[in-house]
């Protein structure tokens, strides 16, 4: 007679194997590494004394702090302009931290209408700061209503519609707005001069950015030599969040590749692996002027063009690749386009041709009339 076998829906080994995968995962969460070390997380200075760099900013914000605090006032409304990661969220975490007052943080393309904010305005106590990142961003809508807030600390709301339509003003408390842009002539007229103080956020020359390497490797409890130091600020691009960056790369790599001390040596191995070069240009810098130079021969020509060929959007070209190459003279821009000055040739090992791009500049008819 057949025995009858019953079915479980699951094979008689199942156990055994979920306990060796719970073994196995005790055993994992075991080996797993120590919780980030938390001073990882405040390489931002904290206090407007910590700052390096941008000292006449930090000269201007100071005496406003000290005024402010005499009077027992909100610092005035703030404007920070200037490329990205030049420190425009530290300053606003540097002046919170100076008055001890409370911080809230929003962007200009989260706040698509009016409701959006209010409880920003609304829930802002005596004395707090607002810090609107990529303020160009608001809607006109949104920025129209900000406008009485900013002058009079006051929020107008319309109940009701048509004829039976009336405006109720709300009293806020004071509190400081400060709003951050890398696109300053996209910000309206009225909204600009609303800011009491306007400050823009200069590139950092490479002996403050080798100092804020030096003072960050110290809170990573790396090691690093004065002129890796220097090595690494010269990469850096002028930008002190590429600083830590790489920094940061060049620390690891120090630890999985050396003695996890950081030299001249090992900063550029690292870099290297990164391909970064001695400009401090990743692959897709080269990859630009190399286009820009084979395909267009040396240019003019246009960002749609370059875009297109390149396989990137014309807002990638614009807002990451071209500032650094305009700003250290590998390209400018001319009214018929981009154009790869002789300085670019030679960064790429090439030939500078007979005719120097960078006469066009001089003479643009001489290309249209040899």
């Amino acid at each position: 007679m057949a025995r009858e076998v019953k079915i479980t829906g699951k094979k008689p080994d199942d156990d055994r194997e979920r306990d060796r995968e719970a073994r196995a995962g005790a055993d994992a969460r075991a080996d797993d590494p120590a919780p980030p070390d938390p001073v990882e997380e405040k390489l931002r200075p904290q206090r407007l004394a910590e700052i390096i760099g941008q000292r006449a900013v930090a000269e201007r914000l100071a005496i406003a702090l000290a005024a402010a605090k005499k009077r027992g006032e909100p610092l005035p409304h703030i404007l920070f302009d200037g490329p990205p990661g030049l420190g425009k969220t530290t300053f606003a975490g540097v002046l919170h931290n100076e008055l001890g007052v409370e911080l809230s943080l929003t962007s200009g393309a989260s706040l698509d209408k009016k409701m959006d904010v209010m409880p920003y305005l609304t829930n802002a106590a005596e004395g707090s700061i607002l810090f609107i990142d990529e303020i160009h961003r608001l809607p006109r809508a949104v920025e129209e209503f900000i406008y009485p807030v900013m002058e009079d600390f006051r929020v107008d709301v319309v109940l009701g519609e048509g004829m039976a339509a009336r405006t109720i003003n709300l009293p806020l408390k004071k509190f400081t707005i400060i709003g951050a842009t890398t696109r300053s002539g996209m910000l309206s007229s009225p909204l600009r001069e609303r800011f009491h103080m306007h400050e823009h956020l200069e590139f950092y020359e490479p002996e403050d950015l080798a100092r804020i390497i030096t003072v960050n490797a110290a809170k990573l409890r790396v090691e690093i030599s004065p002129e890796a130091a220097w090595e690494l600020a010269g990469r850096s691009r002028g930008t002190p969040r590429i600083a830590n960056s790489r920094l940061r790369w060049v620390r690891d790599y120090a630890i999985a590749r050396a003695d996890g001390r950081i030299d001249v040596a090992i900063a550029e191995d690292a870099l290297a692996m990164q391909e970064i070069d001695s400009e401090g240009m990743d692959k897709q810098d080269r990859r630009y002027l190399d286009t820009l130079i084979r395909v267009f021969k040396g240019g003019p020509t246009g960002a749609e063009a370059l875009a297109a060929t390149m396989t990137l959007s014309v807002d990638t070209i614009r807002d990451e690749v071209e500032p650094y190459l305009l700003r250290r003279e590998f390209v400018v821009r001319t009214p018929r386009g981009r154009l790869a000055t002789a300085s670019a040739y030679r960064h790429l090992g090439l030939p500078v041709p007979e005719r120097d791009p960078e006469e066009d500049l001089l003479d643009p008819q001489r290309r249209l009339f040899p």
